[in-house]
Order: C-alpha cells, then sequence, then structure tokens
C-alpha cells in the first residue's frame, strides 16, 4: 500500500502506543476518583498536559483536553462567541475553513442571530487582509481564521491577522489542527487554537484547545466540572498520554523531515506533470505545508480519480475527510475562485514520516 493521506490521519507510532497501554490496562481508574487507581490516571493527565505545555510554551492551565479538532473547533467558535455578551453578535471567518469551523459559524448565524462576515480568499487561497481590517466593528466578538488549509495546504500570514486582531481588540482563534509539526506554532499571536491527536501521529479520539489565561468561554457540553469545568465528561486517560508522547516524537528533527517530505512532494508532482500534462497544481505559488500536494486533473472528476488510485493500492482523497465518505466539489478550491471542473476533478496528496520514494507499507519506527 502507498499511503498518501496523512493530512487525513496518521499512523500511531510506536511512542504514543508504549504510553498508552499502560492506562489500557492496569491503570484504569478514573481520574476524577479520590482512591489510589483515580490518583494514578490522574497524573497520567497531569504529566501530559506539562508536556504539551512546554512542547507549545503556554502554560499547562491553558490546555483543555477535547475529544479531537472538531469538539477543539467547535468549543472555541461557539464557546469564545457567545461568552462576550455585551455589544453585538458578530465573527467573521473565511470560506476555505474546516467544516468544523464553518459549520459552527453556520449555526450561530441562522440559529442564534449572529452575523458572520466570510472574508475572501485569493486565487491561491489566502485570506483578504485589507478585508479583514475594514470587517472588524465594534460589535464584533471574534475571528477565526486556520493556521494552514487541509486541503491545500496553503498557510495564512497568522502574524499580520494577529496583528490587526490585537490592534482593535478582538479575540482571535485559529484551528492549527493540519499545522501542528509541520510548521513553525506560536500562540503568542492567538487567543485560542484547536489540536487533534491523530494528525500527528497520535490516537483518534483525542485532541486539545489552547485557550489563553484570563479568557472565559462558555462550555458546549454539561455534566461535570472537568477540565476546570470548561470540558465535561470522563477523560480518555490512554489518548491523552498517547497524544503527548505523540507531539514530542512528531516535533523531533521537525525541520529536516519537512525539508525531505517538499522534495518527495515535488518529485510527485513532477512524476504526475510528465504523465498527465493538462495536470495542474493548486495553491503552489505561496507558502504551504511541506506535505501536502493538491492537484486537479482535466477530464476526470475526483471519484473516479480516486478509485483509479485505490485499485492500485494508492490511498489519496479529494479534500477533508470528514465528509463521511462524499467526494464533492471542493468549497476550498471553489472559493478560491476556480471553475467547478477545476475544483471536482481535484485530488489531494499528502505524505508523512513514513512515505519514502520507494513504494513499501506503512510503519511507524520508534524513533524515525
Amino acid at each position: 500500500m502507498i499511503y498518501l493521506d496523512y493530512n487525513a490521519t496518521t499512523p500511531l507510532c510506536e511512542d504514543a502506543r508504549e504510553e498508552m497501554l499502560p492506562y489500557l490496562d492496569r491503570h484504569f481508574g478514573n481520574p476524577s476518583s479520590v482512591h489510589s487507581a483515580g490518583r494514578e490516571a490522574r497524573a497520567a493527565i497531569d504529566d501530559a498536559r506539562d508536556k504539551l505545555a512546554a512542547l507549545l510554551r503556554v502554560k499547562p492551565h491553558e490546555l483543555i483536553f477535547t475529544s479531537g479538532g472538531t469538539e477543539s473547533c467547535n468549543l472555541a467558535v461557539l464557546g469564545l462567541a457567545r461568552c462576550r455578551s455585551s455589544g453585538g453578535a458578530h465573527v467573521i471567518s473565511n470560506k476555505t475553513e474546516h467544516h468544523a469551523v464553518l459549520n459552527a459559524l453556520e449555526h450561530l448565524e441562522k440559529r442564534e442571530n449572529f452575523e458572520v462576515t466570510w472574508l475572501n480568499v485569493s486565487r491561491d487561497g489566502i485570506v483578504d487582509l485589507d478585508q479583514l481590517a475594514e470587517s472588524i466593528r465594534p460589535e464584533t466578538r471574534l475571528v477565526s481564521i486556520m493556521t494552514a488549509n487541509n486541503e491545500t495546504g496553503v498557510i495564512h500570514p497568522i502574524r499580520e491577522i494577529s496583528e490587526i486582531c490585537r490592534d482593535r481588540g478582538v479575540l482571535l482563534h485559529s484551528d492549527m489542527v493540519q499545522s501542528f509539526g509541520k510548521s513553525d506554532i506560536d500562540l503568542s499571536l492567538v487567543d485560542s487554537a484547536s489540536f487533534a491527536a491523530h494528525k500527528f501521529y497520535g490516537p483518534k479520539g483525542a485532541g486539545f484547545l489552547f485557550l489563553r489565561s484570563g479568557l472565559s468561554i462558555q462550555p458546549i457540553m454539561f455534566g461535570g466540572a472537568h477540565e476546570n469545568e470548561r470540558r465535561p465528561g470522563t477523560e480518555n486517560v490512554a489518548a491523552i498520554a498517547g497524544m503527548a508522547a505523540a507531539a514530542e516524537w512528531a516535533l523531533r528533527d521537525r525541520e529536516d523531515e519537512q525539508k525531505r517530505e517538499a522534495r518527495l512532494r515535488d518529485e510527485l508532482w513532477k512524476r504526475i506533470a510528465g504523465s498527465f500534462l493538462a495536470a495542474k497544481q493548486n495553491g503552489d505559488s505561496i507558502p504551504r505545508l511541506a506535505n501536502t500536494l493538491n492537484v486537479s486533473f482535466s477530464g476526470f472528476d475526483s471519484e473516479t480519480m480516486l478509485m483509479a488510485l485505490d485499485l492500485q493500492d494508492v490511498c489519496a482523497s479529494s479534500g477533508s475527510a470528514c465528509m463521511v465518505g462524499s467526494v464533492v466539489a471542493s468549497h476550498v478550491l471553489l472559493a478560491m475562485g476556480l471553475p467547478m471542473e477545476r475544483a471536482s476533478s481535484a485530488v489531494r496528496f499528502s505524505l508523512g514520516k513514513q512515505t519514502t520514494a520507494q513504494e513499501h507499507p506503512v510503519r511507524c519506527s520508534r524513533g524515525r
């Protein structure tokens, strides 16, 4: 199998697996229990929080453990937008966000009488900074703009976005699910950021939200006082422990690894372009994630291409993996102003640590 869908999910690395095993076996206590078994589980959560905070250069209490990227984005968007009761109800985002943000904002717009300004993006996929500055007004509660796009890999200018928001006193959330372990992350630029373990060689079902100290957030779930009353529910101890171990593993030799993946990505494009002269890259003229290649195959549709690749034992996707197996024209490419034919013929290839120039089964060996 040739696995080229790392933006959808990554294999569990051995470091994470080993860290998880004790909490799937003998250390099974509920971390909210006061007895010794509970304290063992609580210690694992505290250790994981400390490790992640150190890696991200933030305070441990600024991290809220969740079930993954979608919940983290929902908690940030809904929880921050609803929290600021004074003034109007206005939020800003852009048309190429992941559906975890898009759908949460659409809910606020349709069900809770919020006004949403949807920013345009350039043909390369970069958010319009002038439009952002012009759109912020006194009643704006939140701006949510992802750091790196999950379909094209395009990296938004978060530093410039942050300066605009800070100058106007508006909170900034960023979906960093795809960028962790692949690009530099500076959480001092944002007020909130979302992460998912399975995008950086950790387990599915675990993630976290960074929330800057001093900020309040309304919970979107109810039933307990977990995570300092911000996210109720018994913590997934094994997954949280594995997530912290995976984060450390993913960041080892990050810069060298990203250079390696960029070389492989560029070589893959050369081979595609040499075999299919009508193929076109999307979002390739500006900074993007080193592992991501988005290609439109003129004359074919995405579903046909993916089926043909699957028959050759090649795993790729047409975009987001959160649409339950559906293959539709990319909302990201359409927002970039690309024609329907090009958007509906796109395939995303995403590389990872186990990708090589030769075909081989996906493996995750310790220390690579």
